[in-house]
């Protein structure tokens, strides 16, 4: 007599789950050790830059009406999420004042966007707004207040 056994084989997740809690911590100890590195201060700078779309858009504003970058780099596209994880930030004086990089896309070249202002209630007084641009290595002054 011949007996067939039904063999149940288990999903990938019940056979692998331990490499995939171990995948899935490695990213997310790789990540939060990225947005860590950019700034002294760490994630809480990076998350307070984040929220600050007012100043990226004023400061590329600044620089797109500036003729020496539209004729170097071409008109520069708004900053995405991304550039911003990516770059430095550093809050200092009660998050009143930052120095922060981050890269930006223009029409003919990309480059870095290098911003100084103090904030004024609601508003940011810009103090220095510069683009770094690489082959020729060249520094854009948009604005320089001392």
């Amino acid at each position: 007599m011949d007996r067939e056994e039904l063999i149940i084989e288990k999903n990938w997740i019940s056979k692998n789950w331990i490499w995939l809690l171990l995948g899935v911590l490695s990213v997310a100890f790789i990540l939060i050790a990225t947005l860590n590195s950019n700034s002294k201060n760490g994630l809480s700078d990076t998350i307070t830059a984040f929220k600050e779309n007012s100043l990226f858009e004023k400061a590329i504003d600044h620089a797109n009406k500036n003729p020496e970058v539209i004729q170097t780099i071409g008109k520069i596209a708004p900053v995405d999420k991304l550039a911003i994880l990516e770059g430095s930030s550093t809050y200092s004086n009660n998050n009143n004042s930052v120095d922060l990089s981050i890269r930006i896309n223009g029409d003919i070249k990309n480059g870095k966007l290098e911003i100084h202002a103090d904030r004024n209630g609601s508003d940011w007084n810009y103090k220095k707004i510069l683009i770094r641009i690489k082959n020729p290595n060249r520094e854009i002054i948009v604005l320089n207040k001392p």
